[in-house]
């Protein structure tokens, strides 16, 4: 897909056309200064329209092999029957098929009809079950003379299946998905190229990285240890420890227990329990 539209880029550089260039051209004159020039052997006016054949590919296929346009796209195509004898074209394509839709038109030059232009839909999948898309293409193949001598000089060949040498084809889809669908593809692009020149901007250079995380707390440890004395007047655990124990050294239990006097009972006491253990021992005093 990036060389395709890379491809296409190239091809309208080529064109050299002139800003605000668009390519609308009307039915006559794609027939009468395009497809005329083109059986011919002629130049045309400008060389816009790619050559493929059209029909080996599905219509979503062809917009990147394209060489202008945003909402249609122009293709010279050869024809090919669809039996040996007949002069039916051969409208499997791709995916699926394309199916005429409407009457043929006639296209006018000068007074004369100088082709017929068909409109056809693209159905995916197999006949008769396929499934209709939005895929329109119009047909233009030559008319009266032109076209029977063409089909007379396939004829003479043999063991050939080619019903015109070139006819002119303009895709596009009815609904304008696919501009859509280009439009996201090219922001989509835009974003990553911009993506990847903004993180090779701001990337920090792994040589200019402080592996230290707090480089403030060197220049602030000796200050501290200043204060604070060194660290070699911190006592050991043990000796910790030994002084801890040493104070409960040559103490009895016994003189760690109070002495006991009835008049603290009423002080631990509730008021009710003290009145009622003075009853109890009455009897005793």
């Amino acid at each position: 897909m990036v060389m395709a539209a890379a491809a296409r880029r190239d091809a309208e550089a080529e064109l050299n056309l002139p800003p605000g260039f668009r390519f609308h051209p009307t039915d006559e004159e794609l027939v009468a200064h395009y497809l005329c020039a083109r059986a011919a052997g002629r130049a045309a006016p400008v060389s816009i329209i790619a050559e493929l054949d059209l029909y080996r590919f599905s219509p979503w296929e062809l917009p990147e092999r394209a060489l202008f346009g945003a909402r249609e796209w122009y293709f010279f195509t050869p024809r090919d029957r669809k039996y040996p004898n007949g002069s039916r074209p051969n409208r499997a394509a791709g995916a699926g098929y394309w199916k005429a839709t409407g009457a043929d038109k006639p296209v006018v030059h000068a007074g004369r009809t100088a082709g017929i232009k068909k409109a056809l839909v693209f159905y995916h999948g197999k006949p008769p079950r396929g499934v209709k898309t939005d895929w329109i293409m119009h047909e233009y193949r030559l008319a009266g003379a032109d076209a029977s001598s063409a089909a007379k000089k396939n004829k003479s060949k043999d063991g050939t299946l080619r019903l015109d040498d070139w006819v002119l084809c303009r895709l596009y889809n009815k609904k304008n998905e696919w501009e859509k669908k280009m439009q996201q593809d090219k922001a989509d692009m835009a974003a990553a190229a911009s993506q990847s020149v903004s993180w090779g901007e701001t990337r920090t250079p792994e040589s200019e990285i402080d592996n230290d995380p707090f480089p403030e707390l060197e220049d602030s440890l000796p200050a501290l240890q200043g204060i604070m004395g060194t660290t070699d007047t911190i006592l050991p655990k043990e000796e910790v420890q030994d002084l801890d124990s040493d104070w409960l050294m040559g103490i009895n239990l016994d003189d760690l227990q109070l002495p006991w006097d009835d008049s603290y009972a009423p002080s631990f006491l509730s008021p009710l329990a003290a009145m009622k253990m003075e009853q109890d021992l009455s009897p005793f005093f």
